[in-house]
């Protein structure tokens, strides 16, 4: 939290929040007397008081899912943000979504791809490729799907329903606007579907008069009892993996998981890390050259800046269930700034991931260059490391 908000003792020597004000240590700023919405002043420390070193006119680079229309239907709920909510992010679009156990995210496809990560709970997902070639597996928190775009999925909530994000590889994609069965049958004069599948109009009378989208409906069997099986066998490459499982970059601040089509080969256009940054810890100075990077923050609290070039910088301050957003080559940094670990997802549009350390940049440039350019200490330029540590663990004296 920003040490510029003022604080006060109550009775028993506890510090308590007052009503904060935009007035920095120095003297600069002023009362804000009001309208005002308090609460959110207190949520958005950094904002109200901006880091003196925040300059220049950024764009708003974050956006809290609990600020977006949900759309309910019986088994389930979704939500999304996209270009509509946060303009700045033109590559991708991201939808929260929850289904009740049993609860079907019905059969459908994109023109856009797919890529998910699990919250909590169980899924089942489904599909075939243009080859005719079918895939069933079940997901759990932690795990991943990939759908390419143009190639028809379902998902369906198992014994305790399911929370899962979903991101799609373009920034005005909206999931009320996607190909669904049902409204294709809807759309269909029963004459075409009756000589299409060669059955009777009669067989078509109870097809739904619009988009389903989400309904409930019972909790499956094991894979076994619902597996079908293809002539032409199941796709080649497996639309799941299962993150918590890889082996992470493990540092003294944190720890980082990284999946791109390296490792996770059918997700050729999402490219994501999972980054845990430790109380006191932060996600090292650095920049992506390849892809603007769209955050989802999973857990705890934090702060981010956002350095954009030729004097600008701005500060956002995020939590749980917040987006946050950072275009291609930004330098940035993400701060843990409560007192439980900070995960969230850094996702891009790309088949790889790349980031560039500052540290590592520096350490690996000749020593005179680095040192006349910025005219760093000694203590500096002895700490420079050149193996890159994604999340660092500040002292005590780094602290604001």
């Amino acid at each position: 939290m920003n040490d510029d908000i003022p604080k006060s003792k109550n009775s028993e020597g506890k510090k308590q929040w007052v009503v904060p004000q935009p007035i920095r240590k120095d003297g600069a700023g002023g009362l804000d007397l009001g309208p005002r919405d308090v609460l959110r002043d207190l949520q958005n420390p950094d904002m109200l008081v901006p880091p003196p070193t925040d300059a220049g006119l950024l764009p708003n680079l974050r956006m809290s899912f609990s600020d977006t229309h949900m759309q309910l239907n019986d088994g389930g709920w979704s939500r999304e943000i996209t270009v509509r909510d946060l303009p700045i992010a033109t590559t991708l679009a991201g939808v929260n979504m929850s289904l009740t156990p049993g609860g079907v995210r019905e059969l459908h496809w994109h023109q856009q791809s797919e890529w998910a990560y699990m919250i909590w709970g169980t899924a089942r997902v489904t599909s075939v490729d243009q080859n005719g070639r079918n895939f069933i597996a079940d997901v759990g928190p932690g795990d991943l799907w990939f759908f390419p775009k143009g190639l028809p999925h379902s998902i369906q909530g198992l014994e305790d329903g399911c929370e899962f994000l979903l991101v799609f590889d373009d920034g005005s994609f909206s999931d009320l606007n996607t190909l669904s069965i049902s409204d294709w049958f809807a759309h269909t004069p029963v004459d075409i579907l009756s000589a299409n599948f060669g059955v009777p109009e009669a067989a078509f009378v109870g097809r739904p008069d619009e988009q389903v989208y989400i309904y409930q409906d019972t909790v499956p069997g094991p894979i076994s009892t619902q597996a079908i099986s293809s002539p032409y066998g199941t796709v080649p490459l497996s639309f799941t993996y299962r993150l918590l499982e890889q082996t992470p970059i493990i540092t003294p601040g944190g720890s980082v998981r990284i999946v791109d089509s390296t490792n996770f080969p059918a997700s050729t256009t999402v490219a994501a890390a999972l980054v845990e940054i430790l109380p006191g810890a932060m996600r090292e100075l650095h920049w992506h050259p390849n892809a603007d990077e769209w955050q989802y923050y999973l857990t705890g609290q934090g702060r981010m800046t956002v350095f954009g070039g030729n004097g600008t910088a701005r500060t956002f301050d995020v939590r749980a269930g917040d987006v946050g957003y950072v275009p291609v080559a930004m330098g940035h940094y993400v701060q843990n700034t409560g007192t439980d670990t900070l995960w969230f997802l850094e996702i891009f549009r790309s088949e790889r991931f790349e980031d560039i350390s500052l540290n590592q940049w520096m350490a690996l440039t000749p020593k005179q260059l680095v040192k006349d350019n910025i005219h760093a200490a000694p203590e500096l330029m002895d700490a420079l490391r050149k193996e890159k540590w994604p999340v660092v663990k500040y002292p005590p004296f780094g602290k604001k």
